[in-house]
């Protein structure tokens, strides 16, 4: 005879598929996802990044393809990262009118109108040094990087972006940028900050897709301790008071804590940006049949969710929009 004992019956709604989907707490969606794009000078081009299986350099005449694909999936909004041909020390190529990321934008904007162009906006891609900013006695100077950082804004503005997503974590990135785009007239152009980035490991495969790996040196003087978590929210409220309108953390995974905090404590948009090293590992793992894929890239999506992401930014947001429409 079983012994009577006192427990509560958590398993009654999980008894059958439909019970468990009436009751699911957290829902992952096409509309949550922003897919980044890499393009590049030239014609007919359509590179895979090698520590990146399925995802592609682009030059500009592919896009309109991929546009298509993109918008038949459901996807609303896209990031883009610009490959040039010449770089130099200043990084003039982010904010000249006919720069990559302005072409690509005014291209896009053209044929998909209703699409969302997001254009990141630093130096990294197009200095020779690889540096988010200006370089002076062999380190970045953050308020001479800041007047370069709000052309490109402006720049990119001018092309059609629909927001300006500044990536260089130079102090003052904010104000600076939100100054300048109000004087050209760009009032009504959000800025989605990458406010919490850490010197993560994880980056190592976006720079072999965006040609930026550092000259000499690393990116620790201006980009977060991982180790620190109390600094996110201070770097977060000073983005809000200087007028940024979405919110980044970067890398995503390993920092989901760093996600609920920063959504428990600032009320504005937050994005989780699942990062290329996040991406390589899973599509390592899976092209060596160690794991599902497919079951593994939504749970991870539905965690960064579940964490108070409002929007993920994901490598794997043409794959996971397949697998929902499914």
């Amino acid at each position: 005879m079983i012994e009577k004992y006192e427990f509560k019956r958590h398993r009654r709604l999980r008894s059958s598929s439909a019970m468990r989907d009436i009751v699911r707490e957290t829902t992952l969606q096409t509309d949550d996802f922003i897919y980044p794009l890499f393009v590049l000078e030239g014609e007919h081009i359509k590179n895979e990044v090698s520590s990146m299986p399925g995802v592609y350099q682009l030059s500009l005449d592919q896009l309109t393809s991929e546009m298509a694909e993109i918008t038949d999936l459901g996807i609303k909004a896209v990031m883009l990262f610009g490959v040039p041909d010449e770089k130099d020390a200043q990084g003039t190529g982010a904010f000249i009118q006919d720069g990559i990321v302005q072409r690509a934008t005014r291209i896009i904007k053209e044929k998909y109108p209703e699409l969302l162009v997001i254009a990141d906006t630093c130096l990294c891609e197009y200095t020779s040094h690889g540096h988010c900013g200006v370089i002076e006695n062999e380190d970045v100077h953050n308020d001479h990087s800041l007047p370069l950082l709000a052309k490109t804004a402006v720049s990119q503005a001018e092309a059609g972006a629909d927001i300006i997503a500044p990536s260089n974590m130079m102090d003052g990135f904010v104000v600076a940028i939100r100054d300048s785009l109000d004087q050209a007239g760009f009032e009504h152009i959000p800025i989605m900050s990458y406010a919490v980035k850490y010197a993560s490991a994880f980056y190592g495969p976006f720079r072999d897709a965006a040609d930026s790996t550092p000259q000499f040196g690393d990116r620790k003087t201006y980009q977060m301790d991982p180790a620190n978590r109390l600094e996110a929210l201070r770097e977060a409220e000073s983005d809000i008071e200087e007028g940024a309108d979405f919110l980044i953390v970067k890398p995503a995974l390993a920092y989901l804590d760093i996600v609920r905090d920063v959504k428990n404590n600032i009320n504005v948009p937050v994005v989780a940006y699942n990062v290329s090293g996040e991406y390589a590992m899973v599509k390592a793992a899976s092209l060596n049949g160690w794991v599902n894929e497919r079951e593994l890239v939504l749970e991870k999506l539905t965690a960064m969710k579940r964490a108070g992401a409002d929007m993920i930014m994901t490598y794997f947001a043409k794959d996971a929009a397949k697998w929902l429409n499914e």
